[in-house]
């Protein structure tokens, strides 16, 4: 498989479970990240260098030209095994692609420790839980990535 990550900067966000905020950024990126059967820590190097070198935060000139680091941009990572729902028999997705529970949270925190020891301001919400995450959208820019450049 692949690991899959949806990327939306954003002017802030938060998360929250059971209506208490675990997570809360400023400026930055909004990170749903998706884990499939057979990632590895290369398909999580990867989708996370990638995310931090992404120059999509304007410059001087209003031109999409710096990244996450230049901007001092922070991070909410949010495990999202529904990225792989797959719609395309019945009306019910099948998540036979994503990972199982154990490997998918060690790969999540694995991570976001990757991004924290990058020295990037980086806030999480709760593994399998119900979680309300709340964002403001900047642009829109939202991007896709996978590991396996598929798209």
């Amino acid at each position: 498989m692949y690991m899959r990550a949806v990327v939306q900067r954003v002017i802030s966000a938060s998360v929250t479970v059971d209506n208490e905020t675990i997570g809360k950024i400023d400026k930055g990126f909004v990170v749903l990240l998706g884990v499939g059967k057979g990632d590895n820590e290369n398909d999580m190097k990867y989708i996370a260098d990638k995310i931090m070198a992404l120059r999509v935060f304007e410059d001087e000139n209003e031109k999409m030209n710096l990244s996450l680091g230049d901007v001092g941009g922070q991070l909410l990572v949010i495990s999202q095994f529904t990225l792989y729902g797959d719609c395309r028999k019945g009306r019910r997705p099948s998540f036979d692609s994503a990972a199982d529970p154990v490997t998918a949270n060690d790969l999540y925190m694995k991570m976001c420790d990757y991004f924290s020891n990058s020295g990037i301001y980086t806030q999480t919400g709760k593994f399998a839980a119900d979680m309300k995450v709340n964002l403001i959208n900047d642009g829109p820019v939202t991007l896709m990535l996978d590991s396996k450049k598929t798209f």
